[in-house]
């Protein structure tokens, strides 16, 4: 008999997901039965709820959708930070969960996992503000609602919630007719009035510049924006919320704006250009130098998922994906103005011990195409960020979240959902030790990313800020190296190594990437003051903001 549970399941598919993330419980126990029965599905069983969100939020950035099952009550609730990250950047993932049968929610029964007050929908009215839709299904409306909240990721890129009553995945249904459908816009400025004024400003400007974000990557614009750029090219540069949301190695890529703390020649050329094409971009404290951008409003057309600006008036209901593909289509322009000089350094390696700067130089240096830099909110967002990206690589962060321990889970995630682009992970001591219960799944799934630990003894990030010598900014002092065997890894399956040096670091990372069938776990000792120079500027002015 043909489901409830098969239709979501379907149309999961159907967005392109393989791989359904999650923690079993008992009201979601039957659910999964009809998963792990599927040829075109895997479950993937997580250490907990909170990293189930991570992962699928890593996912989602590689795939484009994510979904993950919890149960009821505590499992939701855990998941909760998680989802809420993927609201904030924009990320479509699909919560499911599973919950009592739909008669125990009718009588108001007082059963585990609730309040014991009878009401059942005390949890999914907590997930309102970080979710674009939610539904309760019943066997009567599960076709109709699970196409309606799935529609609604589509259209905005964020998270759904659908509440699962065990007796409603069993119910019968029939199979879906036609193919999901996102909700277009009803526009009230044409697209196409949009797409002149764009033309029209960049044929007429002398110093144009383009600023791409994160939106871009949140509807998998990137190639489409690359390939305008290679067209036309125009100078691009992108803010760290939205780095490689354009492909790096192209000529006019400038480098990460920033700001007060972006290269002073990549500033001066960005602020004072006569016009400003800004596509995807949120301006937020940590992607504008704590707010020290200098970005005229009235020589800018900026383009957001749900609203826009043409020289400081507003613009609602366009088509955003529709606009940006449309781009391709404007003719007559090519830039033909001067660049900046790019900042980058060859580096090479001595025995001298590893620090921030030496290390984001060699990194910069010695990773290849087709990578995915994946950077943890801390000393290694700011060191990574800055660096210049191979061809066909991509960077994944949380500079608006920024939820500590987020990118262990999220590497997973996303490696799982692109096998052939090696993932390299940079992550804090203080980071890692939240969410290293996801080692154990990397283990048992085959899964072979890069890790370097970044064992600076304690949160750097919050030392730079605030209380650099006080103990809350320590953490227990790990054996790092040991945490694979301790998760019972095998030689066979992930290589350990403690770096000091730069030598050393150069050596094993050049090892590790001609080593794809391994994990390679790399514990990177560096001094407990040292920090990127960006981060300690940065923390300066975040010291100051919490004090306005």
């Amino acid at each position: 008999m043909y489901t409830v549970g098969d239709y979501l399941l379907d149309r999961l598919h159907e967005l392109g997901i393989e791989e359904i993330f999650g923690v079993p419980g008992d009201y979601n126990l039957q659910f999964l039965d009809q998963i792990i029965s599927r040829k075109d599905m895997k479950w993937v069983g997580n250490a907990n709820e909170l990293n189930a969100s991570y992962m699928a939020d890593g996912y989602a950035r590689t795939k484009k959708a994510a979904a993950f099952l919890t149960t009821f009550g505590v499992g939701e609730l855990s998941a909760v930070n998680g989802l809420a990250g993927s609201y904030a950047e924009n990320l479509p993932v699909v919560e499911i969960v599973g919950s009592p049968t739909s008669k125990v929610q009718n009588e108001g029964k007082f059963v585990h996992h609730t309040l014991a007050d009878g009401d059942f929908k005390h949890f999914m009215k907590m997930h309102e503000p970080v979710t674009a839709a939610r539904t309760l299904l019943t066997a009567e409306n599960a076709t109709v609602e699970i196409d309606r909240v799935l529609s609604a990721l589509l259209k905005e890129r964020k998270p759904v919630y659908i509440n699962l009553p065990v007796d409603v995945a069993a119910a019968k249904a029939e199979k879906p007719s036609l193919p999901l459908k996102k909700e277009n816009p009803t526009s009230n400025t044409s697209d196409q009035e949009i797409l002149n004024k764009i033309q029209e400003s960049l044929k007429n400007a002398k110093k144009p510049i383009v600023i791409t974000g994160h939106e871009i990557i949140s509807f998998g614009l990137e190639k489409t924006v690359t390939q305008f750029i290679s067209k036309t090219k125009l100078p691009i540069t992108t803010l760290n919320f939205g780095k490689s949301s354009v492909d790096e190695a192209l000529p006019s890529f400038l480098g990460i704006y920033n700001g007060k703390l972006s290269e002073p020649n990549l500033k001066e050329f960005v602020e004072s250009a006569d016009f400003i094409l800004m596509l995807g971009v949120k301006l937020t404290d940590s992607s504008t130098g704590a707010f020290t951008h200098h970005l005229n409003e009235n020589k800018m057309i900026s383009l957001n998922i749900d609203e826009g600006k043409i020289f400081n008036e507003s613009i609602q209901n366009f088509d955003f994906e529709s606009l940006i593909s449309s781009l391709l289509d404007l003719s007559e322009i090519e830039y033909k103005g001067k660049y900046i000089d790019k900042k980058q350094e060859n580096f090479v390696p001595s025995n001298a011990l590893l620090s921030q700067d030496r290390l984001w130089q060699a990194v910069e240096n010695f990773t290849q195409s087709n990578e995915t830099i994946v950077a943890e909110q801390g000393t290694s967002f700011f060191g990574a960020s800055s660096i210049f990206l191979k061809p066909k690589s991509h960077f994944i962060g949380q500079p608006l979240w920024g939820s500590i321990g987020y990118t262990f889970p999220a590497a997973l995630g996303s490696q799982i959902a692109d096998k052939e682009s090696r993932h390299l992970l940079f992550i804090g001591d203080g980071s890692l030790q939240l969410t290293v219960q996801e080692l154990g799944l990397a283990i048992r799934e085959k899964i072979n990313p890069i890790c370097f630990i970044i064992n600076n003894d304690g949160y750097t990030v919050e030392r730079e800020i605030h209380g650099p010598n006080q103990s809350y900014n320590d953490i227990p002092m790990w054996n790092y190296s040991k945490l694979p065997e301790s998760f019972g890894a095998t030689e066979d399956r992930v290589v350990s190594k403690i770096v000091r040096t730069e030598n050393e670091f150069v050596s094993v990372m050049k090892e590790a990437q001609a080593d794809p069938n391994r994990m390679y776990w790399i514990e990177l000792i560096l001094a407990k003051e040292d920090a990127p120079k960006v981060l300690k500027k940065m923390g300066k002015l975040f010291a100051e903001q919490n004090k306005s």
